[in-house]
């Protein structure tokens, strides 16, 4: 992977969305809402504090994650969909 995060950011591969249907009504992509879910593909190495201190990332690469709806930067990298969040727009992480 070409992309590395820095200081507190991860970036999350989102899962893919799946076809929604209604009766014989397929839901066309752009009134689906988008997964917050996903699986972390790379961390950066942790926020700096004032003295220079670097404080430790609580998630890892191969997490499932929940994160914020409208969190990140989204970016696509070798035709695959990716985004970048702060650590703090991770919500929760799934066991």
């Amino acid at each position: 992977m070409a992309i590395k995060p820095l200081a507190d950011r991860v970036l999350i591969q989102p899962l893919d969305e799946k076809e929604e249907k209604i009766g014989n009504i397929y839901i066309p992509d752009t009134a689906k809402e988008k997964p917050n879910e996903g699986t972390i593909v790379a961390v950066g190495p942790g926020k700096a504090t004032d003295d220079g201190k670097i404080v430790p990332m609580q998630v890892k690469k191969g997490d499932k994650v929940l994160y914020g709806k409208y969190s990140g930067t989204e970016i696509k990298e070798g035709g695959k969909e990716y985004l970048i969040v702060r650590e703090s727009d991770v919500l929760a992480i799934i066991e």
